[in-house]
């Protein structure tokens, strides 16, 4: 079999005349060092002495001296002569002369050598000839080598070679790796031109060894020029279709194992990745039917019991499987890829069960594979329980942390708190931030966060960073109904012997603010919380100490009775003399200001903290810095921190600007963004800036909306989070939450290039009408965008009124010198405010009954778009926001649903009745609302989803 190779190779040695060499110089290792050190120099000399000898040495006596000297440098020798005795054997005819020059050379010539010019010419004498042989040489130097100096003079030749039409396939092949690596050692010199149309057209090649080449070259090619190569998908498609439908007898040369080319398969795959799902639709459904082709060769029995046969297997399958989460754009692909994946969870291969967890951390972030993940998630856990391989458990406790929603956030914590106490400590960290984030985004019941924190303090105290404890102080003063709780559970946990300082410190805060809500409890009072307290002061580091001596001084003001004894505890010489000039200070400071101050002027400097302000999670951050930058392979993250389903302990921040100084007790927990609000309406033009506006981007026409916005603002009517847009140079995530007349948008771009977006300015733009029934504040992005990375963006949402339009969100930028320009549909629509209500059936008609005015009724009959599949319509109507009602209907086919529209003015109650047709493949879709408007709105965006 051919070797499917992406990378060039070094031309190797040949056997040829090995023996001869052998008995005429010896050159073996000798019995010491000492021995061999000997040998070598007196070989060194001869050869020394030959090359200058007045008698001319023939080609054969070059070769064998050169390969001599070779043979001494990889023995661990310095060479310092005979590089113009290489240099001339490249002027032989003979292949074994040229051939050992040239490797010589791609060894032992240093890209600075005088000689480069030498070797440049006899290169291009080689590339000239025509003669496929030393074309090949010339090219395995080349690329050997791989110097800017090589770049420079061949990178303009190879692709004249590469897309010649009488150039044989092996040339070809080594002229493709040959461009491959000129192109990863100096990118800027290696043209792009009119041979990159025809160098796409290699993947139709007859020779699959020159379409493996190819198709290595192309897929870093329009990894940074991703126009220039995008012709290449259908071809890469139809390639990858006559291979995966092929028995393993039509590519006998290329069968691994009975794999038909597994490298070539892998390598198409991977080219696919560096584009969005393709828009033919021909294309599309045939690159379909490949995916499901792979999947179903996955579940056949295996053709040879060797290890290599499934290993090509599995390298085709997970390459598919990186395809289909690579679009997230075919729920059946995602829900079989899942399966799939499922099956290797448990395999005894230990390789094969951390591929497996690692693409389903990925699957799990997908709106349509979520679901499908979650069933496994017993069998994660045991891995995590079970697995002898750390790298396998991290990888589990990473696949939890992604498929962890509202229905199993108690579970998975729970399991991730009992793993933490045996972890490896590596990993312990990374745990602790996990739990930390998953608890405090999924707590319905704060008790339990509240729970959860201390038990994290006390299984890991040396692990929880300050930004954990830093949180839940936040957490817990910006909730009144918890704070009861907290002192109550802190004091409680202070009791213990020996408790971590971590824990000191939450409970030193809390005691120190809320500790007057237990102090009713004679087991809790004031003095006995202040001693608790003061008996772990000597055992705790010196910011810690800061930390209680500001709680005593708190102390004072909440509990009077106690001030003597504080005061006591304030003047003692431990404290006035302490050596630390921080304590020393805070004593000093607080012990007058509990003499002079009044009660009222104790009162006002040390009232309770005030609510903290709303701002991106510290943990969060800590994790993602912790995880590295964002790129665009990990804009996934919006996806995998879920919110599709509502998580009932979260509220956006009101769109007010008062909300940013004084949120609400359920402020967002998670609370991303503090950056000052910015209107999201474009800035007013003037006149008297027109000249300078003609040379501005600022001043360019908003762009029409790109091709495919409406189908993909559809997609996002019944679901928030996703893709929204993506091209080959930007892709554009989404992430929403909804409460009442009140949202949250954060909007991901990803720089998909190598190359910076400069003067990066998205604007949301509303017309006229939505304004006045829409509030939106947008908050400020960077304007540069690294080649790889993304921003964020966050939309604040206050549906004021009912409205019919959608915002336009446009982006311009500056890329590699051109302006971009577009626009997309903003998916915030009316059935974003729904709350959903359970009703029962008599209650649903009554309420059905009373709305029967003909304006509050809308009605459309149509035709079925999707299979209509009654789960997938249940999930679009729950997505779409009303609560899907069960056994009302009399016909148990139907679908009914119930919500209310919440906007700052009014509540419009909303019923709706959706009546399938499987024999005529309709619906008939009913929509009864106390406002015709909204009847006829949701009418419209629901009927398109089936």
């Amino acid at each position: 079999m051919h070797r499917e190779s992406g990378e060039c190779e070094s031309p190797h040695v040949t056997q040829s005349n090995g023996a001869t060499y052998a008995t005429e110089g010896r050159l073996t290792r000798g019995k010491s060092k000492e021995a061999e050190i000997k040998r070598i120099n007196k070989e060194l000399a001869n050869i020394r002495s030959k090359f200058k000898g007045d008698k001319a040495l023939d080609g054969y006596s070059k070769k064998k001296y050169v390969c001599k000297l070779l043979f001494i440098f990889l023995l661990g020798h310095d060479i310092d002569f005979g590089h113009m005795e290489a240099v001339n054997l490249l002027s032989s005819n003979r292949y074994t002369e040229k051939q050992i020059g040239y490797l010589f050379i791609s060894v032992l010539v240093n890209s600075n050598s005088e000689l480069i010019r030498l070797i440049n010419n006899a290169i291009k004498n080689d590339l000239a000839s025509r003669n496929p042989t030393f074309m090949g040489l010339a090219l395995h130097c080349i690329a050997n080598v791989g110097s800017r100096e090589m770049a420079e003079a061949f990178a303009g030749e190879i692709p004249k070679i590469l897309v010649a039409g009488d150039t044989m396939d092996s040339v070809k092949q080594s002229a493709a790796l040959c461009l491959l690596r000129l192109y990863r050692t100096s990118p800027d010199l290696v043209p792009m031109g009119d041979w990159t149309s025809r160098v796409v057209h290699l993947l139709n090649d007859q020779h699959l060894g020159v379409v493996t080449a190819a198709t290595s070259l192309i897929t870093t090619l329009a990894q940074k020029n991703p126009e220039e190569f995008k012709t290449s998908v259908s071809l890469a498609v139809s390639r990858l279709s006559r291979i995966v439908t092929s028995a393993s007898t039509d590519l006998q040369d290329y069968t691994y194992y009975f794999v038909p080319a597994p490298w070539l398969s892998v390598k198409l795959l991977r080219l696919l990745q560096c584009y969005p799902p393709p828009e033919d639709p021909a294309v599309r459904g045939r690159l379909t039917e490949c995916l499901e082709t792979i999947l179903n060769k996955a579940q056949e029995p295996p053709k040879s019991k060797k290890v290599q046969h499934s290993n090509a297997k599995n390298a085709v399958l997970f390459e598919a499987i990186s395809l289909i989460i690579h679009h997230d754009s075919e729920p059946n692909l995602l829900v079989r890829a899942c399966n799939q994946l499922g099956q290797f969870l448990q395999h005894r291969e230990t390789n094969l069960r951390y591929l497996a967890l690692e693409s389903m951390c990925t699957l799990a972030s997908s709106e349509f594979s979520h679901e499908a993940v979650k069933t496994h998630i017993e069998t994660v856990i045991n891995a995590l329980k079970t697995e002898r391989d750390v790298s396998v458990r991290q990888r589990a406790v990473d696949l939890l942390y992604a498929m962890c929603d509202r229905s199993n956030a108690q579970q998975i914590v729970a399991e991730m708190l009992n793993y933490l106490e045996t972890a490896d400590y590596s990993i312990r960290e990374e745990i602790v931030l996990k739990v930390a984030i998953l608890a405090e985004k999924y707590a319905v019941d704060y008790t339990w966060y509240v729970d959860t924190i201390l038990n994290l303090i006390r299984i890991a105290g040396d692990y929880v960073s300050e930004e954990v404890w830093y949180r839940v102080i936040q957490i817990v003063i910006n909730r009144d109904d918890v704070q009861g709780y907290a002192a109550k559970t802190v004091f409680e946990a202070l009791q213990a012997p020996a408790c971590h300082e971590n824990l000191v410190k939450v409970g030193g805060y809390i005691l120190g603010e809320f500790g007057n809500l237990i102090a009713g409890d004679p087991r809790s009072s004031p003095l006995i919380q202040f001693n608790l307290l003061h008996s772990k002061f000597h055992l705790c580091s010196v910011p810690t100490r800061a930390l209680l001596l500001s709680t005593y001084i708190k102390f004072v003001n909440l509990f009077p009775e106690i001030k003597t004894t504080i005061q006591d505890v304030l003047r003692s010489d431990s404290q006035l003399k302490n050596a630390d000039v921080e304590l020393q200070q805070r004593a000093v400071e607080y012990l007058r200001l509990s003499t002079i101050a009044s009660t009222d002027i104790l009162a006002t400097v040390l009232e309770e903290m005030p609510p903290f302000p709303e701002r991106e999670s510290s943990i969060l951050a800590k994790l993602k810095k912790k995880k590295g930058p964002g790129t665009v392979t990990d804009l996934e993250e919006i996806k995998k921190e879920r919110s599709s389903d509502m998580n009932g302990s979260t509220e956006p921040a009101s769109v007010n600007a008062s909300a940013v100084s004084t949120p609400s007790p359920s402020a967002d927990l998670l609370g991303l963004g503090a950056a000052p609000l910015t209107n999201s309406a474009p800035p007013p033009s003037s006149s008297g800036s027109l000249l300078v506006d003609v040379f501005s981007d600022s001043a360019s026409a908003v762009a029409p909306l790109a091709p495919g916005s409406d189908d993909n603002f559809a997609r996002f009517v019944c679901k928030n989070n996703g893709v929204l847009f993506e091209n080959q140079l930007l892709q554009i995530g989404l992430k929403s939450e909804f409460r009442q007349n009140l949202g949250r948008m954060f909007i991901f771009y990803g720089n998909k290039t190598s190359t910076q977006f400069l003067n990066f300015t998205p604007t949301v733009i509303c017309s006229d009408d939505l304004q006045s029934n829409l509030n939106l504040q947008t908050k400020p992005v960077d304007p540069t965008v690294d080649g790889g990375a993304q921003v964020q963006q966050v939309v604040n949402i206050e549906c004021v009124s009912d409205f019919m339009e959608a915002p336009i969100l446009n982006i311009q930028f500056r890329y590699g010198g051109t302006f971009q320009n577009l626009s997309v549909k903003l998916p915030i629509t009316l059935n974003k405010f729904f709350q959903p209500t359970e009703m029962s059936s008599q209650d649903f008609f009554q309420r059905w009954k009373q709305l029967s005015n003909p304006k509050q009724e809308v009605q459309s009959i149509f035709k079925a778009k999707h299979p209509m599949d009654a789960e997938i319509t249940k999930a679009k109507i729950i997505g779409f926001g009303s609560a899907l009602l069960e056994e009302v209907d009399p016909n148990p086919a139907n679908f009914v649903g119930a919500g209310i529209i919440h906007t700052k003015t009014t509540q419009i109650g909303c019923l709706l009745r959706l009546e399938p047709n499987l024999q005529a493949q309709m619906y008939r879709l009913t929509l009864r609302t106390s406002k015709e408007a909204v009847s006829q709105r949701l009418c419209e965006l629901l009927s398109e989803q089936f």
